[in-house]
């Protein structure tokens, strides 16, 4: 739908768009969600190796959390481009791009919950007969967890709203509708749209992670 220039200004909310794009709006939101999830996940599975390899040594921590930090402040947009040469106008580019960065909240969230574990209880599993291994798996990591999923419930929201610079590439979600509708002569009802569903997809997901995060940590808690 293209909106004529010089007619009359059209409504933000409109019933009638959501009805007749309900599939696009079902495959744009599909997208969206694939992209933070598959995001979050490869960030989790590259900052957990990494910050267990460097706890314990301030100079590799500091290091660590330094690359992710300039890694975080790196426009979007350059980063894509940067990407986009080596991957393509893909979904990989995106996904490669967001997962950098949430390894700086991840990383950060998980030394921070690994920091925090109390010394005496360290000593008492070591006490207790249990190994570095154990102790981890057993003791620290489940101390440390209400850092961690705090970490990956931040690193979900910011991934909701950067997902949407990923229509540079032609795989932007949610964004791409966005831009559609930009596009389009300012076609309001197509942003405003895939804005409230962008919202909302934050919203849910922070609450689906704060029930898991009390469900995974009664001790926190009480």
């Amino acid at each position: 739908m293209l909106v004529p220039p010089g007619s009359p200004p059209n409504p933000w909310i409109s019933v009638d768009y959501v009805r007749e794009n309900s599939d696009v709006l079902l495959a744009a939101t599909q997208q969206h969600i694939e992209l933070v999830a598959l995001s979050i996940g490869f960030g989790l599975l590259v900052a957990v190796p990494l910050g267990l390899l460097v706890r314990g040594h301030r100079r590799l921590e500091s290091l660590l959390l330094g690359a992710t930090g300039v890694l975080y402040t790196i426009p979007s947009l350059a980063l894509f481009a940067v990407l986009a040469p080596v991957t393509g106008l893909t979904v990989t580019t995106v996904v490669i791009g967001l997962t950098g960065y949430t390894l700086l909240v991840l990383v950060r969230n998980l030394l921070t919950g690994l920091a925090g574990v109390p010394e005496e209880v360290r000593e008492s599993a070591r006490g207790m007969g249990m190994g570095p291994l154990r102790l981890l798996w057993q003791v620290e990591l489940p101390l440390a967890l209400p850092a961690v999923l705090a970490g990956v419930r931040v690193a979900t929201v910011s991934t909701v709203a950067l997902a949407t610079v990923g229509v540079v590439v032609s795989n932007g979600g949610l964004g791409q509708l966005i831009f559609e509708g930009l596009n389009r002569n300012l076609y309001r009802a197509e942003i405003f749209t895939a804005t409230v569903l962008c919202v909302l997809l934050a919203a849910v997901a922070d609450l689906l992670l704060l029930g898991l995060e009390r469900l995974l940590t009664p001790w926190a808690r009480r």
